[in-house]
């Protein structure tokens, strides 16, 4: 563990980072290209959760984004290398599961500012985190199915965790958006605000009163509270993984990505 004068951040290119006190803020800032999740950007925040995790002064983490989405989730360019790549696929694996385990393993407690949609693996990201605060407007989505993919990348760990398994089934099985307002009810979001500008000061309020509290106290909750989410990932993240890799190689993948661009309903054959 460093000190703050100690700790040196680094320079990322898929986020901002700046810190307020105790409390680290991250805002995804590639409106452009909507913050999908592509190898940059997973790369980058497994980076900064791993980083963030030294620095002992850092007692609450703020994750928020800018444009018109949260996130849209993966990359259909990192989707078909992985289609034609094994050592691609592995390693986009491996990312994903990182990911995951930089999240679980930051002992600071992660505030997300939802302004608006988050798709795929972004709602994996989000979900992973420790409270949500999201704005009337927003809506979550898991879309894997759609896309002729399993939800692999975490979306059946932290779905089920989040809201219960037959929440996960109706939503993950069906690939539907859930508006910020029905996830309010049954978990997936944790305070619920009017409008998107008011996620962030919502999410950074929350941040603070964290901060002042106990840090021992409350990074031991947040480790043991994390246990249960480790347990699913030991028992479900690798065996996910393993059944998108399947998909990865498919037809229908490719099918979907074509007809998403061409601005037609897939015709899935099952192959």
């Amino acid at each position: 563990m460093t000190t703050a004068a100690e700790w040196k951040p680094e320079t990322y290119t898929t986020f901002d980072l700046k810190i307020d006190g105790h409390v680290a803020e991250i805002v995804l800032n590639r409106p452009e290209l909507l913050n999908r999740a592509d190898d940059p950007q997973l790369k980058e925040l497994s980076g900064v959760f791993r980083s963030l995790a030294t620095n002992r002064e850092i007692r609450a983490v703020v994750l928020a984004s800018t444009g018109k989405v949260f996130s849209a989730g993966g990359d259909f360019e990192l989707m078909k290398k992985s289609h034609e790549d094994f050592i691609a696929r592995m390693d986009s694996f491996a990312r994903g599961k990182e990911l995951v385990n930089s999240i679980l393993d930051l002992p600071a407690p992660i505030v997300v500012a939802l302004h608006a949609d988050v798709i795929g693996v972004g709602s994996t990201i989000v979900l992973c985190c420790d409270l949500v605060v999201a704005s009337k407007n927003a809506r979550i989505s898991d879309p894997h199915v759609k896309i002729g993919h399993v939800a692999g990348d975490g979306g059946c760990v932290a779905w089920p965790a989040a809201a219960g398994i037959l929440k996960a089934r109706r939503y993950l099985l069906t690939g539907d958006p859930v508006p910020a307002e029905d996830a309010y009810t049954f978990g997936l979001v944790t305070d619920l605000v009017e409008a998107p500008e008011d996620t962030l000061p919502a999410a950074r309020a929350l941040a603070q009163k964290i901060a002042k509290l106990a840090p021992l106290a409350v990074q031991g909750t947040k480790r043991s509270l994390s246990r249960l989410m480790r347990a699913r990932v030991y028992e479900v993240l690798d065996y996910s993984f393993e059944m998108e890799g399947i998909t990865s190689q498919s037809e229908d993948l490719i099918e979907a990505i074509n007809a998403f661009k061409e601005k037609r309903e897939p015709v899935f054959k099952g192959r």
